[in-house]
């Protein structure tokens, strides 16, 4: 089963964290720590991250089936709030199982296949002689030599285990499957749940002509956008995420 790390009393409305790409739950500990002060607040590894199990699979349909094991060891029916690829397996895991999900905070992510690639990053902590690391910020300024952007040099190491000399990411499954974590399955299935896009201002994952299909899988969707924030909105922005956050549970609390 995936790992998890809780905050809060488990007696509170529960809601789930599902990190992105390269993330892992630790990553939102911030906001979940300020969250469980209303919330039950679980906030997983998915597979191929963070201390969770290594497949050889990485697609939506074995993320959401791995969402669903939780959930049910749980019992619970969680609010999900998911970010990017665990944006995604959210999505998907409501589609096929909207009697596990209450509602859905979606953070810059939308149902379509996306024709980037993030490879790249991949390449760029491969190419790091982890043997010669012994601190975080000799990582970083290895890092740096690969990757332009200092907030992605600091998110990535918070995946480096420096007692091992490793990463917590399933690098060459993540390359081999890059495929499907920029797809989208078609799912014959729609979400009648409240569910908020929350965008990123300076971002373009979520476009207009994305809400055509967003409004046909999502019958209660509604859209908001964070201003001077970018892809990484809830790292860039945390006390607005987390604001806007409270306000969409709580506006459909008292629907």
């Amino acid at each position: 089963m995936l790992n998890y790390l809780t905050y809060g009393d488990e007696n509170s409305s529960p809601l789930m964290i599902i990190h992105g790409l390269y993330g892992s739950g630790r990553n939102w500990g911030v906001i979940a720590k300020r969250l469980s002060n209303n919330f039950y607040v679980i906030a997983v590894d998915l597979r191929n991250h963070g201390e969770s199990p290594w497949f050889d699979s990485h697609n939506y349909h074995d993320m959401a089936e791995d969402l669903v094991e939780v959930i049910t060891y749980l019992k619970i029916r969680p609010d999900i709030i998911g970010h990017s690829m665990g944006g995604k397996a959210a999505m998907v895991l409501a589609l096929k199982n909207p009697n596990l999900v209450n509602r859905l905070l979606i953070a810059d992510i939308a149902p379509v296949k996306y024709e980037h690639d993030q490879s790249k990053f991949i390449e760029a902590m491969q190419k790091v002689d982890l043997s010669k690391v012994e601190k975080r910020s000799e990582a970083i300024m290895a890092l740096s030599n690969f990757v332009e952007d200092k907030s992605l040099q600091s998110f990535f190491t918070q995946s480096l285990d420096l007692k091992t000399k490793s990463w917590k990411l399933n690098l060459d499954i993540l390359s081999s499957e890059m495929h499907e974590i920029l797809s989208f399955p078609k799912i014959d299935g729609e979400f009648s749940g409240h569910t908020l896009f929350f965008r990123g201002e300076k971002s373009e994952y979520i476009r207009a002509e994305h809400r055509e299909i967003i409004n046909s899988l999502f019958i209660k969707a509604r859209f908001a956008t964070l201003k001077d924030a970018g892809h990484w909105l809830h790292a860039e922005k945390p006390r607005e995420f987390e604001n806007a956050a409270r306000l969409f549970f709580k506006v459909q609390d008292s629907f």
